[in-house]
């Protein structure tokens, strides 16, 4: 007698699994986003108790000659830097981003520009979210009409993989993996087992086959990948889209590939002919700055293997609440409690009673603590209302005892400022061990946050 198969309830959120269904997700949160499926009597996600016998596996040293990884250029060199120099064949590459961000202006510029090359690599855009008609009006307005792309609009996974067989595709686009869905999966398309299913289908076939597959993902209200976790372990690189809808700008961010190095990022602007590289990001997020404005300072970052110089805003103002408010944009909020709370213990500022806003200007978002030092200055600068020198830039890491703390390569932070016209620097003190940096730019070493006061007395 065949085995009944059993049922579970799985989140299309998070992937959590539960005995029984229930309104509320306890591991996310999110309400009516738990589906029944559908576990055994040869689901996807099961393997036969009736095995064949294995064979023994070959192992072989850690030496030895190595497969020279092909690369191709995708003709857009901000998109080139991401992936490591270029698209390795047989990757799999997962794009995720909020909903218009432009993930598929992107691609589809991408892959006509793939298309376009001399030795006319075949390039298929598939489209589960959009008719035909609906992609052939982006191309227009994009310019793109006239490209060789091999278009479809289809979401069967066993329509596409039989066509892709018989092809000689050198780039596939699927847009989305959420739109897909394999018959032998009795869930909704977008459900952790259809989009865990249809993904291995896919990957499977790209592996074999050796074409760049193209995964485009949706996110959650919290911004991580919607889907299973299992997901982003399963592709070879998961790039990321990132954006205010009130800036123009777009930064593509890795945070996995096998073939390159992580958190590299790529800087596009929106325009009406689409997404338009930017090549010196810094001196674009600097255009529209004002100089001699309290509260302003030119923080010198590090973005993966780039520099970049971005302005941070800070605003403090008396509170009128009991308890003063803390906003910040495009940087961590424990971040910048951590560091008014040592301008607080380690500095007697009184910041208790007043409100503190914090901005990233021009919609980037920063996560290096490098920019501690910058923060802390922009605060006092607008506590005091004595602006900071309009040709300055800072960096520095801040500990809870008050020490300013090296970051990595300072170096090439300064050579960008001083190749964008700027004439002096504070930064962390230079230790014995370390090289002197040479530059151009006037350094000023600050080894404790009580030493900030002084720039403003």
């Amino acid at each position: 007698m065949a085995k009944k198969d059993a049922k579970q309830y799985v989140c299309r959120t998070c992937g959590s699994v539960y005995p029984k269904w229930q309104g509320k997700c306890d591991a996310c949160g999110e309400w009516n986003t738990i589906a029944e499926e559908i576990v055994g009597g040869g689901g996807f996600s099961n393997i036969s108790p009736r095995r064949s016998k294995g064979n023994l596996i070959d192992f072989v040293p850690l030496s030895g000659a190595q497969e020279h990884l092909s690369r191709l250029s995708t003709g857009i060199r901000e998109l080139d830097r991401v992936s490591g120099g270029g698209l390795v064949s047989g990757s799999v590459i997962l794009v995720g981003g909020d909903p218009g961000i432009g993930k598929s202006t992107l691609l589809l510029q991408a892959c006509a520009k793939i298309a376009e090359q001399p030795e006319k690599p075949e390039v298929y855009y598939i489209s589960g979210e959009e008719a035909i008609d609906q992609v052939r009006i982006r191309a227009k307005r994009l310019g793109l009409e006239k490209s060789p792309v091999n278009l479809a609009s289809c979401t069967d996974i066993k329509d596409i993989l039989i066509t892709l067989e018989k092809a000689n595709a050198a780039v596939v686009i699927i847009d989305s993996i959420q739109t897909m869905y394999l018959d032998e999966v009795e869930s909704t398309p977008g459900s952790v087992g259809q989009v865990r299913a249809c993904s291995y289908e896919l990957i499977k076939l790209a592996k074999r086959k050796g074409f760049v597959l193209f995964l485009v993902g949706h996110v959650t209200k919290q911004g991580e990948l919607a889907g299973p976790r299992v997901l982003e372990h399963m592709v070879d690189t998961v790039l990321y889209f990132e954006g205010e809808r009130g800036h123009h700008f777009r930064i593509l961010r890795a945070v996995k590939n096998r073939y390159g190095a992580t958190d590299e990022i790529g800087v596009f602007e929106m325009q009406d002919q689409g997404l338009v590289e930017i090549e010196n990001p810094s001196a674009l997020f600097l255009a529209e700055r004002q100089g001699n404005i309290s509260g302003s300072c030119v923080f010198a970052g590090i973005e993966g293997s780039r520099p970049v110089l971005v302005e941070i805003q800070a605003l403090v103002s008396p509170t009128s609440y009991s308890s003063p408010k803390r906003a910040v944009v495009g940087w961590d909020s424990n971040r910048l409690a951590m560091v008014l709370a040592v301008l607080e213990a380690r500095c007697g500022m009184s910041l208790s009673s007043q409100d503190v806003y914090l901005n990233i200007a021009g919609g980037l978002r920063i996560s290096e603590p490098a920019a501690d030092l910058a923060v802390a200055m922009a605060v006092i600068s607008s506590l005091t209302n004595k602006p900071l020198p309009a040709d300055m830039v800072i960096f520095g890491e801040i500990g809870l005892s008050g020490e300013v703390r090296g970051v990595s390569q300072p170096s090439l932070r300064l050579k960008e400022a001083g190749k964008l016209g700027f004439a002096s620097a504070i930064v962390p003190p230079t230790h014995s061990k370390e090289k002197k940096i040479k530059t151009d730019v006037n350094i000023h070493e600050i080894g404790n946050v009580q030493r900030i006061i002084n720039w403003f007395n």
